[in-house]
């Protein structure tokens, strides 16, 4: 069995708990996290489950890493505190572990993330033998296997576009919708996530990616995008009002384009609401959707509803990009020690898991 320490407690890690507790391959050794309301507590209770894992939480970094966990999921995150994240995934693949995390961007392509950064992960692999696989939670899977699986089913492809279509009405995370985003805010604000060249800096890596998969030389990234004010104050569950006037949507684009023309796009079309912005792409049914289209022929298109939590999408999303992560540890565990990325670490059957339930 693989020692995994699941390190932090968030959207992402009640997930990446609950899923290294089914692994058949993985036990759960330590839960790390930040806030002190939480230390003592059973990782059962954190995750959402009705059962206890025998896992009490501890914000000990030091300890945590000196008990020699073999994998690491690093679920805090990197959004407001990238520099941070990064310092302390540096700390657990020095310490020998597996780490696997959706926090730093620019790793999705592991080959075109800056130099500077690079090095210092290849260092700490050198140093400790550990390794580091980056993929994203909006979901990455969404973004490079999923697109790349169902384009190999077309006999010519002129465009592949990945949308992720939600609605954060169920959100539990203000400070990113609010502020990182910048719904409910007054439409002459900037956003930090909508800043230009800050959507190439996050997705840019996944374009990069798919287009060497694809064996295409990328001209330049390019990014469009739109956003809509809310028609009326709407009230949501987790997050209190949003004010009419102020940003209800935001529509935006990370376009590869190849012989001048947008090839390989990732589209974002989130709301606050479902009243807000109706002519723009909805989900099939609820609150929100991933879909892959693929323009050539066949024209193919996929679109995946995922739930969790009492039927949250927000969660499902969160949890099939953990089990993309969880899933790749034993691989990892088996591989040398270095720095991979999607195309590297395959995706595979879960084995040992049908009919595993959890409470």
């Amino acid at each position: 069995m693989i020692a995994t320490l699941v390190w932090g407690t968030g959207n992402v890690g009640r997930a990446a708990i609950r899923a290294v507790a089914a692994h058949p391959a993985l036990t759960l050794s330590g839960v790390l996290v930040h806030d002190p309301e939480k230390v003592g507590k059973d990782a059962g209770e954190l995750a959402g489950l009705d059962t206890e894992l025998g896992v009490t939480a501890t914000d000990d970094i030091d300890a945590a890493l000196a008990a020699g966990p073999r994998a690491v999921v690093y679920a805090a995150s990197g959004d407001i505190r990238p520099m941070e994240a990064f310092e302390d995934i540096l700390r657990a693949v020095r310490a020998g572990a597996a780490v696997v995390t959706p926090a730093l961007y620019p790793f999705y392509d592991q080959r075109s993330a800056p130099a500077e950064l690079r090095d210092q992960v290849l260092k700490a692999v050198a140093e400790g033998g550990g390794s580091l696989f980056v993929s994203g939670i909006d979901p990455g899977w969404g973004n490079d296997v999923l697109p790349l699986l169902v384009a190999g089913l077309a006999s010519t492809v002129d465009v592949i576009r990945c949308q992720e279509i939600f609605d954060y009405t169920t959100y539990d995370q203000p400070d990113s919708v609010r502020y990182l985003v910048g719904m409910g805010q007054p439409m002459d604000y900037q956003p930090p996530m909508l800043a230009a060249g800050v959507p190439t800096m996050v997705w840019g890596g996944q374009i990069r990616l798919m287009a060497r998969a694809l064996g295409a030389e990328l001209d330049e990234i390019r990014e469009t995008l739109d956003r809509r004010a809310l028609d009326a104050t709407v009230s949501t569950e987790r997050m209190g009002e949003f004010e009419t006037g102020t940003q209800g949507a935001v529509r935006f684009e990370v376009q590869g384009i190849i012989g001048g023309q947008p090839r390989i796009v990732i589209e974002h079309v989130t709301r606050i609401h479902a009243s807000c912005a109706p002519d723009w792409p909805t989900p099939p049914t609820g609150d929100g959707a991933h879909r892959v289209i693929i323009e050539g022929r066949p024209r193919i298109e996929v679109s995946i509803e995922a739930t969790d939590e009492d039927g949250n999408r927000s969660a499902g999303g969160n949890a099939t990009a953990v089990g993309r992560l969880v899933g790749a540890i034993d691989w990892l565990a088996a591989a040398e020690p270095g720095l991979y990325d999607a195309l590297d670490v395959p995706l595979r059957p879960a084995v040992g898991i049908l009919g595993k339930a959890q409470s």
